[in-house]
C-alpha cells in the first residue's frame, strides 16, 4: 500500500509541473538601458567593422638633412709635470705623532682626552723595559660577569674570536682577548678591537717597568706647539703607516 501511495504522488506532482509551465506568463523582456550622454556603446568584436585602408601616403622626394650633432667638448689640457705633482700629494700620506713616555697610566689617559679634540685618531700604546715573555690583549674588568658575558657575545657578533672571561683573581670578569710573542701583533689586534668599539689594550707580560705612549693622525687643528704645551711632552714625528 506504501509504494502504491508513492507512485500515485509521484504522478499528481509531475502532473502539477506539467500544468504550470503549460500555463506560466511568458517572461518579461529585459529593460532597455538608456546610454549617458557621451559614453559610446559597447560593441562585440564581431560587430565591429574593418577601419577603412588609408591611402599610401606619398613617396618622400628629399630625405631631411640630419642634425648637427655637436662635437664632444674637448678636456682641458693639463700640463704633465702638474699631473704627476698632483698624483704624488694625493699619495703623500700625512705626518703622524707619537707622544710619550707618560709617567703613568692616568697621565696617558688625561692627554688622551685632550689630544683626541685635535685628532683624527688616537691610539693608546704600552711598552716595558726589561725582560716579556711576550703580549697581551684584553678588556678590562667588567662590574659583573653577567655584563663580562653580555660584552663577549658583542665581540662575537662583531667577528672575532679567541677571548674567554677571567673568573677568577684580581682581573676577575676581565676579557682576554689573545697572547702574542711581539708587540706589533697585539698592538694590531688591539687596534682592531678599539675600531669596532670595545676598549681593549695591548700589554706586555713578564717583568719591566711599563712605559705609557699616545700614536696619533693630527686633525685639521692640530697644531704641534699647541699640543706640546697642553702634555707637557714634545711630540716625535711617526710613520702613518704603523697606524692604519
Amino acid at each position: 500500500m506504501l509504494i502504491r501511495a508513492l507512485v500515485v504522488l509521484l504522478i499528481v506532482l509531475n502532473l502539477g509541473v506539467a500544468a504550470w509551465w503549460t500555463l506560466r506568463a511568458p517572461p518579461a523582456p529585459p529593460a532597455v538601458i538608456e546610454q549617458p550622454l557621451g559614453v559610446a556603446r559597447l560593441q562585440l568584436a564581431s560587430e565591429a567593422r574593418s577601419p577603412p585602408k588609408a591611402a599610401p601616403a606619398a613617396a618622400v622626394t628629399t630625405a631631411a638633412a640630419p642634425a648637427a650633432v655637436p662635437a664632444p667638448p674637448t678636456p682641458a689640457a693639463v700640463p704633465p709635470k702638474e699631473v704627476a705633482a698632483e698624483k704624488v700629494a694625493v699619495a703623500m700620506p700625512a705626518q703622524c705623532y707619537s707622544f710619550g713616555p707618560f709617567a703613568d697610566a692616568a697621565a696617558a689617559k688625561n692627554a688622551h682626552e685632550v689630544l683626541t679634540a685635535v685628532a683624527t685618531k688616537v691610539v693608546p700604546r704600552e711598552t716595558r723595559a726589561g725582560t716579556t715573555r711576550g703580549y697581551r690583549v684584553l678588556l678590562p674588568a667588567a662590574a659583573s660577569l653577567a655584563e663580562a658575558q653580555a660584552t663577549t657575545q658583542r665581540i662575537a657578533a662583531a667577528g672575532f674570536g679567541d677571548y674567554f672571561i677571567v673568573r677568577e683573581g684580581s682581573e676577575a670578569n676581565s676579557i682576554a682577548l689573545g697572547r702574542y710573542r711581539n708587540e706589533e701583533s697585539a698592538n694590531r689586534r688591539a687596534q682592531s678591537l678599539v675600531a669596532a668599539g670595545f676598549p681593549a689594550r695591548a700589554e706586555p707580560l713578564g717583568e719591566g717597568r711599563a712605559s705609557y705612549w699616545l700614536d696619533l693622525v693630527p686633525g685639521p687643528s692640530f697644531d704641534t706647539a699647541r699640543a706640546q704645551a697642553a702634555v707637557q711632552i714634545a711630540p716625535r714625528p711617526l710613520d702613518c703607516a704603523r697606524l692604519q
